[in-house]
């Protein structure tokens, strides 16, 4: 994960065959990298377990989550922690407050533990991206770049590369059917995992 937007812009280049910003910028390459990896999200966002939270002074069941950075959706949460099986709590989500949907106030200070999604970052600084998802965004980064070029081109009989824009839309649209694909296999890949797994322990409240 250590591919920060400039090195997959590099690697996106070469795809493109196109060393040298002659038809594309870095700002618009960095745009359709940005552009696959939000699409990425919706399927394949990062797995994250938070242990920083404690249950507050004077005990309450409301949790303050707003520290969970780029947080798209709540799994499940754990309190108390340490036990086998883990105690997986219900809870319900109002904003950034977690309440958990327990009979009795939890122990002041007490750690909870909160599973949850959170959004993939790329920028100059950082990728979070795992090895093998960097190939996912290319793919979608290089068509989603081409048809951008296209639009701009529309106008014209060939590219500049001896292809028609016809034959270029069609490359596009190929590595964006290609893409897609992917993603669908991989939602139905976590999806798979996740139904092998048991997710909820008994809540006893």
């Amino acid at each position: 994960m250590s591919s920060d937007i400039s090195v997959l812009r590099s690697r996106l280049r070469v795809d493109l065959a196109e060393p040298t910003a002659d038809r594309w910028t870095d700002n618009d390459l960095d745009r359709h990298i940005q552009h696959a990896v939000r699409d990425l999200n919706r399927v394949a966002p990062r797995e994250m377990v938070d242990t920083s939270l404690t249950i507050p002074d004077p005990a309450s069941r409301e949790l303050d989550i707003a520290g969970l950075s780029g947080l798209t959706r709540v799994i499940t949460v754990e309190y108390p922690v340490g036990g086998y099986p883990r105690r997986l709590r219900h809870f319900e989500l109002w904003g950034s407050t977690l309440t958990l949907l327990t009979d009795t106030v939890p122990v002041a200070g007490a750690p909870v533990i909160v599973y949850y999604t959170a959004r993939h970052t790329v920028d100059s600084a950082i990728s979070t991206l795992p090895d093998h998802l960097e190939d996912f965004v290319l793919l979608g980064a290089a068509g989603y770049a081409l048809l951008g070029y296209l639009a701009a081109t529309h106008d014209r009989v060939t590219i500049g590369d001896g292809r028609t824009s016809e034959e270029l839309r069609a490359h596009a649209n190929d590595l964006l059917m290609q893409f897609r694909q992917d993603l669908t296999a991989l939602k139905r890949e976590r999806q798979c995992v996740v139904a092998a797994g048991e997710l909820w322990a008994e809540d006893e409240r």
